[in-house]
């Protein structure tokens, strides 16, 4: 996440925290030439950072390269830069600031020029698009390219064959990779280490998320929460780093509980609580603050949202494992997101709306998104029918500027904020 927003919202003990390592992965990323070390390129989704760091290489995301430029309102000329070169204005926005950036020296956050990766690794998570994304990257640096077949689930189940033909591909074709690469010995002992401090670290960031139970809530679980994932779906995951960020994070929340506050937002802390919400989708990156303006605004906090959950469903039990470790990271895999299916998301919204005790559903469908978007007006309504909630739909983009309409969305939700007022009502009077 960009730390140049971070700092704006308000300057606690776990954001500066989360600042100083965001700017140190990038100037080590950065300094490869001069520090000797190998560089993988992988995804948020499915990534297997626990894995990267026991062969002492760095991890390098692009989607996360793209949401740092989006929010420093970069992407929109890379954008265009993209389409001039032929790649279509349908095609997921995050590849084509991430082909634009390339096209312009690949200059990182920090000023300075991203070298190419020694290894691209995709552990394909049910974005098809992560397939084509890597083909263009792989034509582009032509270094070793290896992809961790992740099976979809599509009857919304791991079976053990699923978990096994993930694991057979760790052992026989990714770890070997690692070892060319890197020049290290693959040690199991390292990755258990690692493995254990990314349980210890999941368990603080399910108790943050879930603190939204209460009412009020102290936290906001979209915008507030793509700060909170941003260590544990990235390059920290299985550090020391990320288990004091978390250790952190969850001090502060618990204080705010204490002390009766709601969630921080970009101008301090937020004044009444006047709707809970579920959120379905990413957020628009371009216009970050004045989307998240348009909700505290209202006083509607977001509860819980599914974005949060796209590197992991962490609360629904789900922990890495130290004793079963590569069985964990198969797991780990095939459960995200956005490799369940519609049922499986379905109930999961479901699960939500009714444990948080939310006013409806909100779903932001992203034009150029489609592992997130299909479906989504059927899920909508099929909350709608099982929860008795309403629901509402908007659209905007990832890091295209031109697809967020703030007039729009602003009509739209003040529109839904008066529907849920309604519904209130006629619930008092039955």
């Amino acid at each position: 996440m960009s730390a140049d927003i971070q700092t704006e919202v308000i300057k606690e003990a776990s954001m500066l925290k989360q600042k100083e390592m965001i700017a140190r992965n990038y100037d080590e990323l950065t300094s490869t030439a001069e520090s000797g070390r190998k560089m993988v390129s992988t995804f948020v989704p499915g990534n297997l950072n626990e894995l990267i760091n026991c062969f002492g290489m760095l991890n390098n995301l692009p989607e996360i390269n793209a949401i740092n430029n989006g929010m420093r309102k970069k992407s929109g000329a890379m954008i265009m830069d993209a389409e001039r070169a032929g790649h279509s204005e349908d095609v997921c926005t995050y590849v084509k600031a991430d082909i634009g950036m390339m096209s312009k020296g690949n200059i990182a956050p920090n000023g300075k020029p991203m070298p190419a990766p020694d290894m691209l690794l995709l552990s394909y998570t049910g974005c098809f698009t992560f397939m084509k994304w890597f083909e263009l990257l792989r034509h582009e640096y032509g270094c070793e390219t290896v992809m961790l077949q992740v099976p979809y689930t599509g009857d919304g189940v791991i079976t053990d064959n699923m978990r096994q033909f993930v694991v057979k591909q760790l052992k026989e074709e990714v770890i070997p990779a690692m070892e060319r690469v890197s020049g290290v010995k693959f040690d199991i002992d390292r990755l258990r280490e690692n493995l254990a401090r990314s349980a210890k670290a999941e368990d603080d960031l399910v108790w943050v998320l879930e603190s939204a139970k209460n009412v009020r809530s102290p936290i906001d679980a979209y915008f507030g929460g793509v700060y909170y994932i941003g260590p544990i779906f990235t390059a920290f995951r299985g550090t020391e780093d990320a288990v004091e960020y978390y250790r952190l994070l969850r001090g502060e929340v618990e204080k705010r509980i204490e002390q009766g506050l709601g969630p921080i937002t970009p101008e301090g802390d937020m004044d009444e609580e006047r709707y809970r919400l579920v959120v379905e989708g990413p957020p628009n990156w371009t216009s970050f603050r004045e989307f998240w303006k348009m909700f505290y605004d209202e006083g509607a906090v977001v509860v819980a949202s599914t974005y949060t959950k796209v590197g992991g469903v962490y609360d629904l039990g789900f922990r890495h494992d130290p004793e079963r470790p590569l069985e964990s990271l198969a797991e780990y895999c095939l459960g995200c997101y956005t490799n369940r299916n519609l049922p499986s998301r379905v109930e999961l919204l479901e699960k939500y709306v009714n444990e948080y005790q939310a006013d409806g559903l909100l779903i932001n469908s992203i034009k150029s998104c489609n592992s997130f978007s299909a479906g989504q007006l059927l899920m909508m309504q099929e909350i709608e029918k099982r929860t008795g909630k309403p629901g509402a739909f908007i659209e905007t983009d990832l890091v295209d500027p031109r697809y967020f309409s703030a007039a729009n969305v602003k009509n739209r939700l003040e529109s839904y904020f008066q529907m849920i007022n309604q519904k209130r009502q006629s619930t008092k009077v039955a």
